[in-house]
C-alpha cells in the first residue's frame, strides 16, 4: 500500500482548514468550487470516500510520522552510518 507524503497531507489538511474558515467567514462560489476541489483531493489521498474519515487518517498519518522522526538515528544527530571505514 503507498503511504501518501507527510508534508503533501499536511498541506492539504492546512488548505481545507483555510478554506473551510474562509467559507464560514463569507460564503463565495471560489471558495466553495476550491473547497470542493481540495475535499476530493484528500480523500483520494487518503483514501477514503468522505472527508471525515481523511481527516482522521491524515491526522492518524501525521501522528505516526512525527513519531518515526523522533526514533530516527538522525533524530538523535547520527546518520545512521558506520563509523568504520
Amino acid at each position: 500500500m503507498l503511504v501518501p507524503d507527510p508534508k503533501v497531507v499536511r498541506q492539504l489538511l492546512t488548505r481545507y482548514a483555510t478554506l473551510r474558515i474562509a467559507q464560514a467567514e463569507r460564503q463565495t462560489p471560489a471558495v466553495d468550487r476550491e473547497l470542493e476541489d481540495v475535499t476530493r483531493r484528500l480523500c483520494v489521498t487518503m483514501g477514503t470516500a468522505g472527508i471525515h474519515d481523511a481527516v482522521a487518517r491524515a491526522d492518524d498519518l501525521l501522528a505516526r510520522a512525527r513519531t518515526d522522526r523522533r526514533r530516527s538515528p538522525e533524530a538523535d544527530g547520527e546518520s545512521g552510518l558506520s563509523l568504520a571505514v
